[in-house]
């Protein structure tokens, strides 16, 4: 009875456990992320392949030099592309869409602050104002580097085609686009706060969206022609695109 059953096969080895999921390093804990930004160049590298370098020195003393470089990246980025911008139209667009662009973008990011800020208070987060504004310099930055990434397909368009509506729809979707990988970036920067809930920041991106796109039409013409440098008439974006759509011969900035 003692003896082993001649038939049994060999006992199959155990299934090893697979490893339990760790929780994701905390900003610093990885010696990659405290490699320096020197400059802007440096800044560009990070945001593309290491945002968490730019998140870790967003929180460590002297981060106003690298706000800074992001912001001027930034403006820069978004002028050349006004440039392309402008190519469309040429004419005094050449210099208006890049002003337009530059400075709308801006504008959009010092209204959308103050309600970042606050939502992130009340989220629990203990982010200084200071490492806020970076985060959204950094989505800026991200944003027309972008939007830059984009310039040569946006050129060859304004080359080939005559249709206001149809260039309107296409910087729109390079827009768009640009502005998801610009909010993942604040995504990622908002989950290192330690906030209890992100439900301040959900809303606050609907609030940035809704934002840039009336900004588009607060300083219409961006592309096409228009007798004035700012429209006359005061309208919602939605009313604007339907009577851009239903009228694609009216000029853009009436």
């Amino acid at each position: 009875m003692n003896e082993l059953n001649p038939t049994a096969g060999p006992i199959p080895p155990a299934i090893p456990t697979p490893p339990r999921l760790t929780k994701p390093l905390a900003l610093g804990e990885d010696p990659a992320d405290r490699e320096p930004i020197s400059g802007p160049l440096v800044a560009v590298e990070a945001i593309l392949r290491a945002p968490r370098r730019i998140m870790y020195q967003l929180r460590q003393p002297g981060s106003g030099r690298l706000i800074t470089a992001m912001l001027l990246v930034s403006i820069l980025c978004s002028l050349i592309y006004g440039l392309v911008v402008g190519t469309f139209s040429q004419g005094t667009q050449l210099w208006a869409a890049p002003a337009k662009i530059a400075g709308g973008l801006l504008v959009t990011a010092l209204i959308c602050l103050p309600s970042l800020y606050i939502f992130t208070c009340l989220s629990g987060s203990e982010a200084k104002l200071s490492e806020i504004f970076g985060l959204v310099t950094g989505l800026l930055m991200l944003m027309t580097i972008l939007l830059i990434g984009f310039a040569p397909v946006a050129w060859l368009f304004s080359q080939s085609t005559e249709s206001v509506v149809w260039m309107g729809v296409l910087h729109l979707i390079f827009w768009f686009i640009s502005t998801m990988f610009g909010l993942k970036f604040l995504d990622s920067g908002f989950s290192h706060f330690k906030a209890k809930t992100s439900a301040g920041l959900y809303i606050w991106v609907m609030v940035f969206i809704l934002v840039a796109v009336q900004m588009t039409t607060a300083l219409r013409p961006i592309v096409g022609k228009a007798d004035d440098f700012f429209p006359k008439q005061k309208q919602f974006f939605l009313s604007h695109w339907n009577e851009s759509l239903n009228a694609p011969g009216k000029p853009a900035g009436q």
